[in-house]
């Protein structure tokens, strides 16, 4: 379970072309099965997660624009290359409404394979925390509308998924990658990719927020009732709500949180009754939201004195970086990987001889 990128791209408003469409179909088919052929299943799923390959493979397979249609169109004619394949390799999932079909996705697609009740469930559960913890643990201000459950027939898995700001029309994308973390919550990125750094994001993941995820966890399991003093809201706003004539002003015994007077204690209590025994363990709980984490860290920062992490977690641009090493230095070492295996799969590939040269030629552009 390891979250391995966040990428910043524009909003740009259309479909691509129907023409164009079907030739990112076919194109994308044969990558696909070189890349699985000569490196592998989990090599593939890898890559996916990889940011730099996922963004040269979308040029590469024709759609050149640098923009949130990177990763939508992409990935949709990843899903229409993969069901014309028998690679032991899919794809569940999609834009807007299609997101929600996953779980049922992911059943229907491991119906021929060997993966276990128990596997599957694990990989449905792997979904809805990726897009749970990208939404709610991780508070940035991109509203998720796309999320591609990719995964294998062993049971390894990578996600791309995409939120959107309303604020700046720009789109953030969000890469997982089923090796190397043991939890959804704890530092889960392996980079985090954009050009925008945001002001302030709540990122209950982050090292800084370790003991603000434990404290969660407490007043959850101290039965979060005697609490509920702090989420009712006053109707005392301002000095003058309290007594307009007196000499001397009488301020209330206490006040609410202003961020949490909408919560649900309702929430708070069923999480109580199911005694999570740790964060990832709460967060996983139906109802548990953005609103729940962030009260939930407020009162451990306010009143318990624990620190939480305000930092949005990017470090990376969403391509290659800066020759000035700004926002970072190029990372010539990865970026000479991806390129390599991507240049192999083109050579290798069953394409027309016009088709690869073209491919190569966009590669080559992008590197």
């Amino acid at each position: 379970m390891k979250q391995t990128a966040i990428v910043n791209l524009p909003l740009h408003d259309g479909k691509a072309p129907r023409w164009l469409f079907g030739r990112m179909v076919e194109m994308s088919s044969a990558i696909v099965n070189t890349v699985v052929d000569e490196y592998g299943q989990n090599e593939f799923i890898k890559r996916i997660s990889n940011p730099y390959w996922f963004q040269a493979l979308s040029c590469v397979i024709g759609y050149d624009f640098h923009s949130s249609g990177t990763t939508t169109v992409t990935c949709g004619a990843l899903k229409e290359a993969l069901k014309k394949q028998n690679l032991g390799v899919f794809i569940a999932g999609g834009k807007g409404r299609t997101s929600r079909k996953t779980p049922e996705e992911i059943e229907k697609f491991s119906e021929n394979t060997n993966l276990s009740t128990s596997k599957i469930e694990r990989l449905k559960y792997s979904s809805r925390m990726s897009a749970k913890v990208d939404s709610a643990v991780l508070q940035d201000g991109y509203q998720l509308y796309h999320h591609c459950f990719f995964f294998t027939e062993k049971g390894k898995w990578s996600v791309v998924q995409q939120g959107m700001n309303n604020l700046n029309n720009y789109a953030r994308r969000y890469h997982w990658l089923s090796d190397g973390i043991k939890s959804f919550v704890d530092e889960p990125q392996n980079a985090v990719c954009c050009d925008v750094k945001e002001d302030k994001v709540l990122d209950m993941s982050a090292k800084e927020s370790a003991d603000a995820r434990k404290t969660s966890v407490d007043i959850i399991k101290d039965n979060p009732k005697h609490l509920e003093k702090y989420f009712t809201p006053s109707v005392q706003r301002t000095l003058f709500n309290f007594n307009r004539h007196a000499i001397k002003f009488t301020m209330p015994p206490h006040h609410e949180i202003s961020d949490m007077a909408n919560i649900n204690i309702k929430t708070l209590q069923k999480a109580y009754e199911i005694q999570p025994e740790n964060y990832e363990e709460l967060i996983a709980i139906k109802g548990v939201g953005p609103k729940t984490v962030r009260s939930l860290a407020l009162i451990s920062s306010l009143i318990y004195g624990d620190k939480v992490s305000w930092e949005d977690p990017v470090k990376y641009s969403f391509a290659h970086g800066g020759k000035d090493g700004i926002p970072y230095p190029v990372d010539k070492q990865l970026m000479d990987s991806s390129t390599e295996t991507l240049r192999n799969a083109i050579r290798q590939s069953k394409l027309g001889q016009k088709d690869k040269l073209n491919a190569l030629k966009k590669l080559g552009s992008f590197f």
